[in-house]
């Protein structure tokens, strides 16, 4: 379903019951449970990377928002400061209550709207339909449409979600929108819908101070430091990568002794119901596949904070704490956070960042174009394509 057959169905939602082209794997990639790179290897060892251009790109696009949001972390926060000036001050709080609840007469978004509380996943073509109208139908805040998504979305993330509705808005590739027409929804709905209320027949793209230039050079990102060697070590796993066998433990076989590990998943960080339910049922399985694997003792936690931290950092008697790099988002927030506490305890935090992430990352540097055209050599540098 990578090959030929997905890129003429990709587009085309016919419901969530009836069988589609999408493969469905987001929430695992988004968590790691599966790595872009696994995902692209088992694609390739099927099909030619001609004939699943279009699969790959749509897994290497999470890559590349997350490597341009890396670089330009201010617009995460300019995001969340956005949203919370809407939340204080948007004045028609009937029409945010309708458009959230799916009772504003447009059939397509409403039913998106439901779909969206109820399963916690939409088809990318029709999250790309439900920002456009919002924005330039219902003139909605964005930040609030993204801050929605957010909160219902299992498999959202801080770059692919806040970067996607900018790039609706007009505001990521500047001045270039998306435009929901009843056409085009009718389409690639299989005629389930056609909205008879009349559409934004333009989409006027928003404006706002320019983004930031990117923090490091094409060829790097800012430096990590390295997880002292010999030194015995509490290993923390986020909700941002579950998968700390395939990075922590395979990158420093043994010369990184692991004491415990804890899996702090942020529960509190996570925005919705369903995306919560996932990955306190993924972090428990993690925790079983490592203390199998690796004989260690594995604690859960529902919250990431200073005072568990050090509280089995204590229990294990270590000062070192390694963890898997987690990119711009909430649980970067709340690491950076935790830095000068533990410093202050005598503890060190050390993230260590993916080779995946360190190639393709500083490529992001653009919009998707430019990127996209390095894709082949990236892959043969990986060992994916010959």
């Amino acid at each position: 379903m990578a090959g030929r057959q997905y890129a003429a169905g990709r587009n085309t939602d016919p419901g969530p019951d009836a069988p589609g082209s999408v493969s469905k794997l987001s929430p695992y990639i988004r968590y790691r449970l599966l790595t872009e790179r696994e995902v692209i290897a088992s694609v390739l060892d099927q099909h030619s990377l001609e004939a699943a251009e279009k699969y790959v790109q749509e897994v290497l696009w999470r890559t590349y928002w997350k490597g341009w949001l890396e670089m330009r972390p201010s617009v995460w926060t300019r995001f969340q400061q956005e949203r919370d000036r809407q939340q204080e001050n948007f004045s028609d709080k009937n029409l945010l209550t309708a458009a959230e609840g799916g009772t504003t007469g447009i059939d397509a978004f409403d039913y998106y709207a439901r779909e969206l509380v109820t399963t916690g996943y939409l088809h990318n073509h029709a999250r790309m339909w439900f920002a456009s109208i919002w924005i330039f139908t219902l003139r909605l805040p964005w930040a609030l449409g993204a801050d929605f998504f957010l909160r219902h979305l299992i498999d959202a993330d801080a770059a692919s979600n806040t970067l996607s509705w900018r790039w609706v808005a007009g505001l990521q590739t500047v001045g270039k929108t998306y435009l929901a027409t009843t056409d085009n929804i009718t389409r690639f709905s299989n005629g389930r819908f056609a909205p008879s209320k009349e559409l934004a027949r333009e989409a006027v793209a928003l404006t706002e101070p320019p983004p930031p230039h990117p923090i490091s050079s094409p060829q790097s990102l800012p430096r990590l430091a390295r997880p002292l060697e010999g030194v015995p070590t509490l290993l923390l796993i986020t909700h941002e990568d579950l998968q700390p066998e395939t990075i922590v433990l395979s990158d420093t076989p043994g010369s990184v002794p692991i004491a415990a590990a804890i899996i702090a998943t942020g529960e509190n960080i996570l925005w919705g119901d369903g995306a919560r339910a996932f990955v306190k049922l993924a972090a428990a399985d993690t925790a079983l596949r490592i203390a199998e694997q690796f004989n260690y003792r594995v604690e859960l936690s529902a919250t990431l904070d200073a005072s568990i931290m050090i509280s089995a950092a204590r229990a294990e008697g270590v000062k070192q704490i390694v963890t898997p790099y987690a990119p711009v988002g909430p649980i970067a927030d709340a690491l950076a956070s935790l830095f000068p506490v533990l410093a202050k305890e005598g503890i060190t935090l050390t993230q260590v960042r993916r080779p995946w992430d360190e190639q393709f990352w500083p490529h992001a540097k653009k919009g998707f174009f430019t990127f996209k055209e390095r894709i082949p050599s990236l892959l043969r540098e990986q060992g994916l394509h010959k």
